[in-house]
This record gives C-alpha cells, sequence and structure tokens, in this order.
C-alpha cells in the first residue's frame, strides 16, 4: 500500500490520532499505552479486541489485520521483562504478521465520550454522567441518578442487557436504585467511593471476598458484571470511531471471557 491509497493510514498518524483522542500520556498507568509492538508502515485493516491474546492474533492474521487495538495489551508493570516462553510466542505472531499492535487501558476506561465507563452509564438510561472515582488525579469511573429507580432485579436485568452476561449480585441498598457508579475490570476497591459518595449502587467487573460484607453492612448494592463483558463497549465504540474518522477498515472479534 502507498501512503495516499484511499483506505490506508500511516502506522504513525494511526497512533498519533489514538494519543490525542485518548489523552493516552496524561496520569499513571499499569502499563504502555499507545504503540506496543510495531508492524507495517501502512495500516488498512484494524482488528479491535478486549485482550491481547493468542487466539486474538491468530484470528487477526486470518483477517488480514495490519493493526491490532486492545485495551489489555502485553506489557504490564511488575512483569518480568525478557521476551520468552509465552510472550515470545505471542510477539512472534505479530511479527511474522507485520501486525502492529496497539493497546490503550485507563485511558479508554476514563474517556468520557468513548470510555467503557461513560458508555456504560448512558447505556443504563443516564443522560449526563458525572465523572467518578480518581487514579493518579484522573477521574476513571462515571455515575449519576438513573430517569427511573429499579429494583435491584431490575438492575441485574440491565446489566446483563447491557454486558451480556448475568452478573454476581450482593443486595445490600436500598428497595429503590436511584443512583449508580461505575468502574469497569478489576475495581471492586472502588465500592470504598461509591459509598462515601452516598450512590445505591455500585458496577464493576470482578469482586473479592470481603466485598459482600462491606456492601450489606453499608447499604449499598454491589455488582460485578465480569472483567470482560464491562470492558468490551470501550474498545468496540473506539473501533468504530477510527473507522469514521481515518477511513480504515475495522471488525471487532470478541474472544469471550466470562471473568
Amino acid at each position: 500500500m502507498t501512503g495516499d491509497m484511499a483506505g490506508s493510514v500511516s502506522r504513525e498518524r494511526l497512533v498519533a490520532f489514538l494519543d490525542e483522542y485518548l489523552d493516552a500520556h496524561e496520569g499513571s498507568d499499569y502499563c504502555p499505552n499507545g504503540l506496543q509492538v510495531q508492524g507495517r508502515a501502512q495500516v488498512g485493516h484494524v482488528v479491535t479486541g478486549v485482550s491481547a491474546c493468542r487466539d486474538l492474533f491468530q484470528r487477526a492474521t486470518e483477517r488480514g489485520a495490519h493493526a491490532v487495538l486492545v485495551h489489555h495489551g502485553l506489557f504490564w508493570r511488575g512483569d518480568e521483562q525478557p521476551l520468552v516462553g509465552l510472550l515470545y510466542r505471542r510477539v512472534r505472531l505479530l511479527l511474522e504478521a507485520g501486525i502492529n499492535l496497539l493497546a490503550y487501558h485507563l485511558p479508554l476506561d476514563r474517556h468520557p465520550e468513548l470510555g467503557n465507563n461513560a458508555l456504560a452509564a448512558r447505556r443504563f438510561g443516564i443522560d449526563s454522567p458525572r465523572p467518578f472515582g480518581d487514579n493518579d488525579g484522573l477521574p476513571i469511573g462515571f455515575g449519576g441518578r438513573l430517569p427511573t429507580p429499579l429494583s435491584a432485579v431490575d438492575l441485574a436485568a440491565r446489566c446483563q442487557e447491557v454486558f451480556g452476561q448475568v452478573p454476581l449480585a450482593f443486595e445490600g441498598g436500598p428497595e429503590a436504585i436511584a443512583s449508580v457508579a461505575f468502574v469497569s475490570g478489576a475495581a471492586e476497591r472502588a465500592l470504598h467511593t461509591a459509598i462515601a459518595e452516598g450512590y445505591d449502587a455500585f458496577v464493576t467487573g470482578e469482586t473479592s471476598e470481603w466485598v459482600m460484607n462491606v456492601a450489606r453492612e453499608s447499604g449499598i448494592h454491589f455488582f460485578a458484571a465480569g472483567h470482560y463483558a464491562t470492558e468490551r463497549l470501550g474498545i468496540e465504540a473506539l473501533g468504530r470511531h477510527v473507522a469514521s474518522e481515518l477511513g480504515v477498515s475495522v471488525e471487532f472479534v470478541d474472544v469471550p471471557n466470562p471473568v
């Protein structure tokens, strides 16, 4: 492909566009955001997915992808750095196919338009969700008041509708749920913030053993709707935005994970 070919952008333009749109270099994170593995110079077809893994890379190769765009990348703070074993096998798939890997973690959680949590809040009917929680001085989630209060059963059903799986629910709050806060992924500790700010319910992806008793004793409902499931919204929406703004073809590849 040439640089002026319709439906193609340079790798540098794709990375710069995403870095700027997501404010990728603001705040701290548990991983590097942006380009993690360099591939071919021109990108015409992008595969998006939640988590970097062998299955996603193989399916991207089969689809002729030039870049893979994910929420969870390959490199994380605290991991060993040598490119051996499982990590080597994953990276080798990308290098052999000339596929670029781009990853955006917390920038995609907190984005006010296409972020996991802003989208979740809007899909629950909250028209103007407000920032919620904090990570290095930046909000990480969103929350607000529901247009019509819901019962715990109805809110669980809404979780299933929005995220695609039945949530684990600890029902400890008021009978009529009027306000909900969202932080996708493994954010059960943000429950303390939801309690302090007076929310009736808190929705995240995962939970821990201590959460049930804290939620019940604090009078708040807690829903764990799946780490993968709660972080699918943002990457799908981001892919559509990239296709619209840059004119490349984009497809989401689902590699479901029940956790």
